[in-house]
This record gives structure tokens, sequence and C-alpha cells, in this order.
């Protein structure tokens, strides 16, 4: 197996998780909170899909999916384009609904296109670019996938455990 094609099968498990965890629910469901600060299944799939969609862009040097796609315009959602989740708080985290499951997992599943069709040019050498130094030490492609892989994972995960607790209540 290839870098490339070991990329590929892990966003290829976050699209499992993501659909695992969404599909089905009613628009209402998909903003159920726990509690009054708690992510809703709704902000934790835009927001995880979000950022893969933010940064495989940037790496790759192409416009995201979420403006090129016309999913910033399919949501509608009331904040700025560029949001990608990062730092919101509460209220904002209450602004992201959708109509039904199917906008969260359209839009994912043209982000995870996307993506996987970008990591099948990678070779091992470019996993050794630079792509951020605003960090100490700089980070390389191979650093900034393996983290958009791991933050997307956690956040498929909550929202499994969110879809979970609706299932039994």
């Amino acid at each position: 197996m290839t870098s490339a094609q070991l990329l590929a099968d892990a966003f290829d498990r976050i699209q499992e998780v993501v659909r695992e965890a969404v599909d089905g629910l009613s628009p209402d469901q998909l903003v159920l909170r726990p509690d009054a600060g708690a992510n809703t299944i709704a902000w934790l799939v835009w927001h995880l899909t979000r950022v893969q969609d933010d940064h495989v862009a940037d790496a790759a040097g192409s416009e995201q999916v979420w403006t090129s796609g016309g999913w910033a315009d399919r949501f509608a959602l009331p904040l700025a384009t560029a949001e990608t989740g990062y730092g919101h708080d509460p209220g904002q985290v209450a602004a992201v609904r959708v109509d039904s499951a199917d906008l969260l997992t359209g839009y994912h599943d043209a982000v995870h296109d996307r993506t996987v069709e970008y990591v099948g040019t990678l070779t091992d050498k470019d996993l050794d670019r630079i792509v951020d130094t605003a960090w100490d030490p700089p980070v390389t492609l191979a650093v900034r996938l393996i983290s958009v892989i791991s933050d997307d994972l956690q956040h498929a995960g909550q929202a499994a455990y969110v879809r979970g607790l609706i299932e039994r209540a």
C-alpha cells in the first residue's frame, strides 16, 4: 500500500462514520444539543467538513468546494463564508442549521471526493513539502493531512455519540 492509498483509506473511514452519524436523522435531531453548551451533529459534521475542505484546498492550491461547488449558498448560514467553525461559541454552533441530512452528506461527499482525488496524486516526497511556516517546526503536508484526519475522526465520533443519545432518548 502506498502512502496515498493509506491516506485515502483514512478519509474513506471518516466518510463512513459521518454517514452513519447523520443518515436518517431529521433536521430537529441534527440540531439537538445534550446541553446548552454542547455541539450539535449538524455543527460537528459541517465543521469537520469545512476544516477538511479548507486545509486540503490550501495544500492543493485550489478553491474550496464550499465556494466552488455552491455549498455556501445551499447552506445559507448566517456566518461569514470563510468560517470553518474554529473557535465557535454556543451561539455560533446554534446558527448551523440544515434542512436535511442529505445537505450535510452531500457537502461531505463532495469534499471527500476532492480530497481522495488530491491525495491520490501524492508521492512520499510530496508529503515532506512545508505547507505552513507559522508553526515551529513548520508543518509538512504529511503532518497537515494527519492533523485533518485526527480532527475529523474525533468530531465524527462525537457526532456518532450524540446520535446514540438521540436514539436512546
